[in-house]
């Protein structure tokens, strides 16, 4: 029979460091995602009045209220958890659910974010252009909003339970915070997306050598499939993909990039959310994961081609042209693949044999 530590059964906890964390439960990680998905749809909300109404331009208006509600309530709810525990008899720590441990840095960071965010606009005023990405108040908010988001990812990655080839619904959590984290990533990074051009501007980019088009779209493209493979790659190195995950990141990635340009380019957008899907299978072909490291290595190479291939394609498609310089459109897939390639050999330099490794991956992730 088990003992118990307060409350708690001991198998509700697990050791790290010497001393009792309690484990996250799917009940915690599904409403900290609900929440966390409120709290950045009014972000994107906050995003598509920023670029469509600058003449309502305010700190106090109604997508900042949505967005500081969502922050609200997910704060709420955590410290509720962690309350929770505190009752049960834990203290510091040890009341922290396993994963949750930056988050209960990064919520006091937002909020005093906020406050200098609400100072910065009254005294500097609100920016409109491209210097809203640059804002030290802006990043404040966005880089404690990633580690918000991101606590059902490192909470499911300290979980022992959690089988290598977990199913899409048991990782959908982590899989939808993961993802939504990339497209703050794809925000702030706006002067680099790629998805925010029309067909007619990729083509025409890649159509001349005599200006800086083609240097600005092929950075762009790196840039972007960046932020669209790394989120595939940290779940590939830790589980098996289940089937749906890059469609789910691509999707909201798309999502964030139609936001921005009110819904009237979305021709590449739902370009992205097809090369998803094709992704997936990719993914279920060569089975990418941590103690398959060629076939990982292999995949950083494929989806990335894969990806701006039909990018490509979907632009020539609506155009009914390709791009005149054969170069640029045949060479780009091969760049990125390349890039991708380098970045899947960073982060998985070595195959990592099942049972070896995990319990000092997870003690790292439990002591955030």
């Amino acid at each position: 029979m088990a003992t118990t530590v307060g409350a708690q059964p001991t198998w509700y906890l697990f050791r790290n460091s010497g001393e009792t964390r309690p484990r996250a439960s799917l009940r915690t990680n599904v409403v900290t995602t609900v929440l966390s998905v409120w709290f950045t749809l009014g972000l994107f909300l906050d995003a598509y009045a920023h670029a469509n109404f600058p003449q309502l331009e305010s700190f106090f208006t109604p997508w900042h209220a949505v967005f500081y509600s969502g922050f609200a309530a997910t704060a709420g709810w955590i410290l509720w958890t962690v309350w929770t525990h505190v009752r049960h008899g834990r203290r510091g720590v040890a009341a922290v659910p396993a994963g949750y441990g930056m988050t209960m840095v990064a919520l006091p960071v937002f909020a005093v974010s906020g406050g200098i965010d609400l100072v910065w606009h009254e005294v500097i005023g609100i920016e409109t252009t491209t210097d809203i990405f640059f804002s030290p108040s802006h990043l404040g908010l966005i880089g404690s909003m990633v580690v918000i988001l991101t606590s059902p990812l490192r909470a499911a990655w300290a979980d022992p339970d959690l089988p290598a080839r977990p199913s899409l619904r048991a990782l959908l959590p982590s899989v939808l915070t993961l993802s939504f984290a990339a497209s703050l990533v794809l925000l702030f990074l706006t002067y680099g997306n790629a998805l925010l051009f029309s067909s007619r501007n990729v083509v025409a980019m890649f159509s001349s050598v005599r200006d800086n088009g083609p240097g600005t779209l092929a950075t762009r493209i790196v840039l972007t499939n960046l932020v669209l493979l790394a989120p595939l790659l940290v779940i590939a190195r830790r589980w098996h993909l289940p089937f749906g995950t890059a469609t789910i990141a691509y999707t909201i990635a798309a999502l964030i990039s139609a936001v921005l340009m009110g819904f009237e380019l979305i021709t590449l957008p739902l370009a992205i959310v097809v090369a998803g899907v094709l992704v997936d299978l990719l993914a279920v072909w060569l089975r990418p994961s941590a103690d398959r490291r060629a076939a990982f290595w292999i995949f950083g190479a494929a989806a990335p081609l894969v990806t701006w291939a039909v990018y490509l394609g979907a632009a020539s498609l609506v155009e009914g042209a390709l791009p005149a310089v054969v170069e640029f459109w045949t060479g780009m897939p091969v760049i990125v693949a390349l890039l991708g390639w380098t970045l899947a050999a960073l982060m998985l330099p070595n195959a990592i044999i099942a049972g070896e490794s995990t319990g000092s991956e997870r003690a790292a992730a439990t002591s955030g």
